[in-house]
């Protein structure tokens, strides 16, 4: 069986679908920027340098979206003899204003070139990732509230696992190939609802504030670049009390519903326990 690239082997969705192909028997070769374990190759997406080494002998690659070189990782793909490239992607891209949106538009730029060459190509567009809920871990386990610009702005968190298994079967299943999905979890949560979620998960209730746009700036500066955290928050207000559309992508890619918040919470509730 031909072998599969995965990039962006010390990212979770990587890590899963690695650990997919490998209980399937499939062959395939884990790369990273940071090669951390044995076996991992050498693939930063932004040195063309690292390409060839990591692109031999490969049919199909699970690529994350990094723009700076996806030219050059383009035209490497096709001299290698890749066929297929599954991108992880962003729902952002369907925006009106993805190309001007800092959160949207490297995605943007690499599905174009992607869907401009002559390689096969899905496109995993998740919306919101459960896992963006670390981001609270800290506030948790020092004891203080969680700040929120916009507690009742809601979205749509999906498990890194059903991202894996979705990779892994358009990966394997060619039927599956060569379109788009908007991947979603199986609930439109507030981001106040999924903090009673987790504090259900972790055996505590976990409280929040509210706070101005300017305050949560100055807090997450240094961590979040001033244009993304602009467009964080734009994108959080549009959303305040509005539920956001689910699919059922990941139903038809997986063969079963999407894992709740709830189960998220479960498989991470050490991470938001306090150390004391």
């Amino acid at each position: 069986m031909s072998k599969i690239l995965v990039t962006g082997g010390r990212g979770a969705v990587a890590r899963g679908l690695s650990s997919l192909l490998a209980a399937h028997g499939v062959p395939h070769r884990l790369a990273s920027r940071e090669p951390d374990k044995p076996g991992t190759v050498h693939c930063d997406l932004s040195d063309p340098a690292t390409f060839p080494g990591a692109l031999g002998g490969v049919r199909s690659v699970f690529l994350y979206a990094e723009a700076s070189a996806i030219d050059a990782f383009v035209k490497e793909a096709v001299s290698a003899g890749v066929e297929h490239v599954v991108l992880l992607s962003s729902s952002s891209v369907l925006a009106p204003d993805a190309s001007d949106s800092p959160l949207a538009a490297s995605h943007l730029t690499v599905e174009r070139a992607l869907l401009a060459s002559p390689l096969r190509t899905t496109l995993l567009r998740p919306g919101s990732f459960a896992s963006n809920a670390l981001s609270w871990a800290w506030s948790l386990k020092s004891g203080r509230p969680v700040h929120l610009p916009y507690p009742g702005s809601y979205c749509d968190p999906v498990h890194e696992t059903d991202l894996a298994e979705a990779a892994f079967a358009v990966l394997t299943d060619p039927s599956l190939g060569g379109r788009a999905y908007t991947l979603t979890g199986p609930q439109t949560l507030t981001f106040a609802a999924q903090l009673a979620i987790l504090g259900e998960a972790i055996g505590r209730p976990i409280p929040f504030e509210p706070v101005s746009r300017e305050q949560w700036k100055s807090e997450v500066d240094g961590y979040i670049p001033g244009p993304y955290a602009e467009a964080l928050l734009d994108y959080w207000a549009a959303t305040d009390g509005l539920p956001v559309d689910l699919t059922d992508a990941v139903e038809q890619l997986t063969g079963h519903a999407p894992r709740t918040f709830a189960t998220w919470s479960a498989d991470h509730a050490e991470a938001f326990r306090s150390q004391n």
